[in-house]
């Protein structure tokens, strides 16, 4: 680890020049060294990355300080989350870029179990860290991604509707006045359109069921001018290929309606090379074709059938080209697999989740604050091997008090 008064090394100077970067996002200057303090505690070693603990990893002599400097920025100091994840954005993405372009935007969202009624948007609703319903609170992102590193670029709280229709509770959670009610899909359009409007580098939207059985989501993404490979559910409709409700436009020659299914392999898994059979055909889908003067376009229908189940267990669509190979589909469909590698991080090694406050801001200034440093890491990756992580990026702090315990850690085992 060092000592603190032993000179920085090269990877300190780079993690210096990199919140020097982001510091101008946060505006104020008193709100510079509470920054480079918050993403170091993130990225020290740790169990608990809330504020007490952090704090007294930073400065065990004077906790009490650093703890109300920590908790200021990240609950009460006004600094725009979109513009500091703009930075993060300039900042990582052209270092991803060097080892090749930008394949992907991801949506996605993830849960945080929480006990009680008081923290902003918590409420009984699906949570996926869990796997079931339960009482939590679920964020949606977007991310950009290569084929081997992916960044959050956009965050929101999903405000269930309670919660929007309840003034007490919004008051009290500090819930900004022009928040409504938006579907988890209408957060996510909200969050691409800004992407284009911002030129991020463009790739294929990359979606779950959750969002992909929505024909006016995935309407939406092609007025966009995008394209997307989107899950679907088994209950959606398509028309076979070769059928629609008006008559179709003339078929060019090329690639015939249907395809066997094949064996493909996509990556190379932790332990074996990721492999299943795979069909693609050309589709109309259909919904609500009474109301059209013309039939949907067509686009992919890519269908996975594991050879030990008894029926396909998975189904996309996808806008991708008519000449795109059944191994390129399979490839970029099941590239969203990224997401949950950097989800896992940011909770277990990044403390995403273990922000212990209830208000708006500061649900959302600790995840911008998590990604900033995640995106260190990811810089720190296109330099280094992928056992660069959380814990190991060469940055120092003193010990802590043998006798320190913060707040919420188990208690001690008695001596016998």
């Amino acid at each position: 680890m060092g000592s603190r008064l032993s000179s920085p090394g090269p990877q300190q100077r780079r993690f210096a020049a990199y919140i020097e970067g982001l510091a101008n996002a946060a505006g104020h200057a008193d709100r510079h060294t509470p920054l480079k303090n918050y993403c170091t505690g993130l990225l020290l070693p740790g169990e608990r990355k809330s504020v007490e603990p952090m704090a007294a990893r930073l400065a065990p002599y004077n906790v009490r300080r650093m703890h109300q400097s920590l908790h200021h920025l990240v609950a009460a100091a006004p600094w725009n989350d979109e513009e500091m994840l703009a930075q993060v954005r300039r900042e990582v993405l052209p270092t991803m870029q060097k080892h090749g372009p930008v394949v992907a935007w991801i949506v996605d969202d993830t849960g945080f179990p929480k006990q009680g009624k008081h923290s902003v948007g918590v409420a009984r609703q699906y949570c996926g860290q869990i796997g079931k319903h339960d009482n939590c609170q679920a964020a949606v992102s977007l991310s950009v991604s290569t084929w081997s590193a992916s960044l959050p670029i956009a965050w929101r709280l999903y405000l269930p509707e309670a919660w929007c229709q309840d003034s007490e509770r919004r008051q009290q959670a500090g819930v900004p006045e022009p928040i409504e009610f938006q579907t988890k899909p209408e957060i996510a359009l909200q969050q691409i359109r800004q992407a284009v409007e911002q030129k991020v580098p463009v790739g294929v939207v990359l979606v779950d069921a959750g969002y992909g059985n929505s024909t006016p989501f995935r309407t939406c993404i092609t007025e966009l001018g995008l394209r997307y490979v989107a899950g679907i559910e088994s209950s959606t409709t398509v028309w076979e290929p070769g059928q629609s409700p008006l008559p179709p436009p003339s078929r060019k020659a090329g690639r015939g309606a249907s395809s066997a299914w094949k064996d493909v392999a996509w990556r190379q898994g932790i332990q074996e090379t990721l492999r299943s059979r795979f069909a693609a055909v050309r589709v109309r889908p259909a919904h609500r074709d009474y109301k059209r003067t013309e039939p949907h376009r067509e686009e992919w229908l890519l269908m996975e059938w594991p050879k030990k189940e008894s029926k396909p267990t998975k189904y996309w669509l996808s806008t991708v080209p008519e000449k795109t190979s059944l191994k390129s589909l399979v490839k970029i469909a099941k590239h969203r697999w990224i997401i949950e590698r950097d989800y896992e991080e940011l909770k277990q090694e990044l403390g995403l989740g273990h922000y212990e406050g209830r208000g708006w801001r500061g649900f959302h200034h600790h995840a911008t604050l998590c990604i900033a440093a995640y995106g260190f890491l990811i810089s720190e990756r296109n330099r280094f091997p992928p056992s660069v992580r959380a814990g190991h990026v060469g940055l120092s702090a003193p010990e802590p008090p043998t006798n320190f315990r913060p707040r919420g850690s188990p208690s001690p085992p008695r001596k016998t």
